[in-house]
């Protein structure tokens, strides 16, 4: 899937069109409280600024109800973030596609940088319209697709933008060209052993997962909540344990055909209540008593984990094996990230609940890579092909 880069165009005096991942969380008084998915951009940003090119960037945030005018879901304070970290003037336009847009797209110059507001205060977005696309379309000379969280989406900005940019050079920004790298490698030619670690409350958002990698991994180890639902499907006693009864007879059939490769875990860490300060106790797998839900991975599953991963030639991550936010049942979560980063293999995170914690454990400097999108690095470990990758130009 190698694609044409930002870096492989000549931008100068031309209008890049730049789709970027700025969903960026709020406080109450509108501030960013984690600016990454921003810092993320920076490289594309900065290549096509340092070469002379004017940049209009669009995004969406949350998910609005209204239109625009709505100040909770405006990107204003996402210009205004970027001007900090790019020491220059950011504009900023009221809408997306209307007459604020269009006469501040007119008017940048060649090194200027204009963000529109939120694309999701258009309806046209989410439903792919052609319309709405074509008028997006017509402010750029470029298109650049830097946003790898929304990548497995087919929104107008991801795919009918494109397709509407007949004729004019369609690429990736850097952080999706080392997104689609990292992943797609780590499934087509993986150092071996290949370990996937899985975690995560529902068999049922990872089955199409399991099923790809147990074709392709040496090794799938489950955790989190959905464990306890494979426990069910072996005829074990899991308490109050959070689990999916329909999905029993899904989790049956996984265990069956993925063999001795699928490793559940030998024992588990309880607590009476869903509380750090509950009574606990560990018990074995399938063996969880009445009154007693299962809120971690047990410390013998723990050691068991960080064995196997350690020893890896590559390693997936997607998913904490119990729940890290709240002591002591972090632990199996930490035991993994550690041997994860102690391993001298590939290691790949695979976003969401996954980045946070090997961030939030102190460990986020030593793997490999961290996936800037959750449901993007999970579809493409489902094996999917994105269509808003696909359409764009080959090397």
């Amino acid at each position: 899937m190698a694609k044409r880069t930002i870096a492989d165009v000549d931008v100068a005096g031309k209008t890049v069109l730049m789709r970027v991942d700025f969903n960026v969380p709020l406080d109450d008084q509108r501030r960013i409280t984690d600016d990454l998915r921003i810092q993320m951009a920076l490289p594309s940003i900065r290549s096509v600024l340092d070469r002379g090119g004017k940049l209009i960037l669009m995004s969406h945030l949350g998910r609005p109800e209204g239109g625009p005018g709505d100040e909770k879901y405006s990107l204003r304070p996402t210009a205004v973030r970027l001007a900090e970290l790019l020491g220059r003037e950011v504009r900023f336009a009221t809408d997306a596609v209307g007459e604020d847009a269009c006469a501040q797209a007119s008017q940048l110059t060649e090194g200027g940088v204009l963000v529109l507001e939120n694309l999701r205060f258009y309806k046209g977005e989410k439903k792919g319209d052609p319309e709405f696309a074509r008028k997006l379309a017509s402010l750029g000379d470029i298109y650049c697709n830097d946003a790898f969280g929304t990548c497995h989406r087919t929104d107008a900005s991801m795919v009918a933008v494109p397709q509407a940019m007949q004729g004019k050079p369609k690429v990736v920004g850097f952080l999706v060209a080392k997104e689609v790298q990292y992943l797609s490698d780590a499934i087509a030619k993986p150092a071996r052993p290949f370990v996937a670690v899985l975690g995560g409350a529902k068999v049922a958002d990872k089955v199409n997962v399991i099923q790809n990698l147990l074709g392709i991994c040496d090794q799938v180890l489950i955790g989190g909540a959905m464990a306890y639902t494979f426990s069910l499907a072996q005829g074990g006693k899991v308490g109050g344990s959070l689990v999916e009864p329909d999905k029993v007879e899904l989790a049956r059939h996984l265990l069956a055909q993925g063999g001795d490769k699928l490793k559940l875990p030998v024992d588990t860490h309880c607590g009476d209540a869903f509380r750090g300060d509950c009574q606990k106790l560990v018990a074995s797998a399938g063996e969880i008593p009445d009154g007693y839900q299962g809120l971690d991975i047990g410390p013998r599953t723990a050691q068991l984990y960080a064995d196997i991963v350690r020893q890896a030639g590559t390693v997936v991550w997607n998913g904490p094996m119990g729940v890290f936010e709240m002591p002591p049942f972090d632990a199996g979560t930490r035991a993994v990230a550690e041997a994860i980063a102690e391993g001298s293999g590939t290691s790949i995170i695979g976003g969401g609940d996954s980045a946070a914690a090997i961030a939030q454990l102190g460990f986020a400097d030593r793997v490999t890579h961290i996936s800037t999108g959750g449901g993007a690095s999970l579809a493409m470990l489902e094996g999917q092909k994105f269509a808003a990758v696909e359409l764009l130009d080959d090397k």
